[in-house]
């Protein structure tokens, strides 16, 4: 049996394709597209590579098993709306498809909170401009620097996270149009309703071998994020608060990803666990919820497969995740944009696992890995002077924590490692832009 899971490169997004079923009878799983300019330079072409080692004629669409959308994120969603988009593009000119997606899973944003997309983002456009909520997935930095001011005992990584998911109503609305024109099954394991863990929830049969298990989002979390939104609204309209006001309040560490799927994957008792963009603490609880962790603090899950949450930023992970879920294989995507993956959260993998034996994958170089990260950590710097200028009395400036400046020793990826140094058994691999990047847990994928 194949059962493996084929990584590529994603910039500060995801982008993996899980491979399964047996050589004459394989099957495919698509998860996340990455952001801009993923789709076109390491998608596509790896899906014209699948073509050709199937054999398929060019008038003979790729299966794809499962489309699946993590949850609502530009570095997630951007390249399936270009690959939709392309596949629409050829139906209109009556070409033969590259693909034909049997069923589609997608949480979107607008079915979660109950809105439409224009109810969602009305408000914030009326304040911000046209440009802050865009439909592309990105926000201004006018937008971004107003709500920080008034949520000022929050991570940047927090409100960043929120408004971006914000930013990205739009494109799950859109996708969702192009979903209905390509006539993709929608969520038909779960009726055409939400994806959500349950408690007593049986594990979905995909066919071929693959069973899912669904741990996260979880219902109660979607209920709550639901009345922080309607609060949110209501907020908006109300006089005498304005939106960066309102935003702020909506900006809560339980609001960012919070409608990210969580998946364990299983072939033949080999095991991934798929978390999107999912928090370390809400993973522990919904592999909890439905039965795959036992209770208490020291309770652990093995698995063969871990793919790190939110790009291994360490404000996702609590500090026994990495002791409680323990892998042969952690995947850290990221290309150093918005500081991940993050240095203390290799930190705190090496110190869960010691000299036990595993293997880290990255999707970029260690060395481009930390040029972001230094970018992004200057980047900070300097907002955090600006936002110390602007407060009027020295007690307020001093409220206002500004950070070091970056060091290499202290802060790379690279000090990290040639400090650390990998005990027997550990080892670094990192995806290469020109061939596949394979994690075979079953029979190795030959292409």
């Amino acid at each position: 049996m194949i059962f493996s899971l084929d990584v590529r490169r994603a910039r500060k997004g995801d982008c993996l394709l899980l491979h399964f079923g047996t050589k004459d009878d394989p099957g495919l799983v698509m998860i996340d597209g990455g952001p801009g300019q993923v789709y076109g330079p390491h998608l596509k072409p790896r899906i014209k590579e699948i073509r050709k080692a199937r054999r398929l004629k060019d008038e003979e669409p790729l299966d794809v098993d499962l489309l699946m959308v993590s949850h609502v994120d530009d570095d997630h969603i951007h390249g399936i709306l270009d690959l939709t988009r392309e596949l629409i593009e050829a139906d209109m000119a009556r070409q033969p498809p590259m693909l034909q997606v049997l069923s589609f899973w997608h949480n979107s944003f607008d079915d979660i909170i109950g809105h439409k997309p224009e109810e969602l983002t009305s408000s914030a456009k009326n304040h911000f401009g046209e440009a802050a909520v865009s439909g592309n997935g990105e926000i201004s930095e006018d937008a971004r620097l107003a709500v920080e001011e008034n949520a000022s005992e929050d991570d940047p990584e927090v409100i960043n996270s929120s408004l971006k998911v914000l930013a990205s109503i739009e494109q799950g609305y859109r996708l969702r149009i192009n979903a209905e024109r390509l006539e993709f099954s929608l969520n038909p394991e779960f009726d055409g309703k939400l994806i959500i863990a349950q408690e007593g929830q049986d594990s979905i049969d995909m066919g071929k071998g693959l069973t899912f298990k669904v741990a996260g989002p979880m219902l109660p979390e979607l209920e709550a994020l639901r009345r922080k939104h309607d609060e949110w609204l209501r907020d908006l309209k109300a006089k005498g608060k304005s939106p960066p006001e309102a935003l702020a309040a909506y900006v809560d560490k339980s609001v960012p990803n919070l409608s990210s799927i969580v998946l364990l994957a299983e072939v033949e008792g080999a095991r991934m666990l798929l978390t999107g963009d999912a928090r370390g603490d809400r993973i522990l609880k919904g592999l909890q919820l439905v039965g795959l962790l036992d209770p208490g603090e020291d309770s652990t899950i093995e698995v063969d497969l871990v793919k790190v949450p939110h790009h291994g930023s360490a404000n996702n992970l609590d500090r026994d995740f990495f002791a409680r879920i323990i892998a042969k294989h952690y995947v850290f995507s990221g290309d150093g944009e918005h500081g991940n993956p993050e240095r203390e959260a290799l930190e705190m993998l090496f110190d869960d696992r010691g000299d036990e034996p595993f293997t880290v994958h990255l999707t970029y170089p260690i060395k481009e890995i930390d040029e972001g990260r230094k970018k992004d950590w200057e980047n900070e710097q300097g907002k955090e002077i600006k936002k110390r200028e602007r407060k009027k009395t020295q007690a307020e400036k001093d409220k206002v924590e500004v950070r070091e400046n970056w060091s290499p020793k202290k802060h790379s990826l690279a000090a990290f490692f040639d400090e650390r140094g990998l005990a027997g058994g550990q080892e670094i691999r990192i995806v290469d832009a020109k061939k596949p990047h394979l994690i075979d847990l079953l029979d190795p994928l030959k292409f």
